[in-house]
């Protein structure tokens, strides 16, 4: 099954499973009903922001819609088509889910493309992203107060806030987690946005 066929398949059964119309849905997320009836159908390439929006206004990780629940993401062949197409100034691709009794954390293989700039919406409440910098020098975090990072770094940011990608010297080659909080989301919660960037051990000035 392609990935068109299974992400729509499975963005239908969330939404069944929550009651929710095509127009309801389609109202929550701010994505057009027409694009969400093509992409339950499997007719039309997802992208990264579009599931994003759909996946906080169905209160899910977006690893619901790439995975199977009851498992692991299955391996994915060489040449696998990463979510969102050469266009896309990001494009990612799941290679683990971990869930736990707090937590749900998705790991993604992430791209960002030279010399453009992705502005991405709030997602769930409580949720943070880490991103380790591979290769390229990264940009990210709150538009306000964005932090860089290179290869071998670290950066961390609340997602559950407007904040940015770019690559302003290059492609981006970094692994990025996203860690959703489950109850309250108190979990994880302390510490500023955008701390600083720090290199883990075996990185670059390791």
């Amino acid at each position: 099954m392609e990935l068109n066929e299974q992400v729509g398949r499975r963005l239908r059964a969330l939404r069944e499973g929550r009651r929710l119309s095509l127009s309801e849905l389609a109202r929550r997320s701010g994505v057009g009903k027409a694009t969400l009836s093509e992409l339950e159908g499997g007719r039309r390439n997802p992208t990264l922001e579009t599931l994003y929006a759909l996946t906080t206004a169905l209160g899910t990780p977006l690893s619901s819609v790439l995975a199977d629940p009851l498992g692991p993401p299955a391996p994915q062949p060489p040449g696998a088509a990463p979510v969102g197409g050469a266009e896309q100034v990001v494009t990612a691709l799941l290679t683990e889910r971990h869930e736990s009794p707090g937590a749900v954390t998705d790991v993604f293989r992430l791209r960002i493309r030279a010399g453009a700039v992705q502005h991405s919406q709030a997602h769930l409440p409580g949720v943070q992203e880490h991103l380790y910098v591979l290769d390229g020098t990264a940009v990210v975090g709150e538009p306000a107060a964005p932090v860089t990072a290179g290869p071998g770094q670290y950066a961390h940011w609340h997602a559950d806030r407007p904040h940015l990608y770019s690559a302003p010297r290059g492609d981006v080659e970094a692994v990025l987690f996203v860690r959703y909080t489950l109850g309250d989301g108190s979990e994880g919660s302390g510490g500023e946005a955008g701390e600083p960037v720090s290199e883990l051990p075996g990185g670059a000035g390791a």
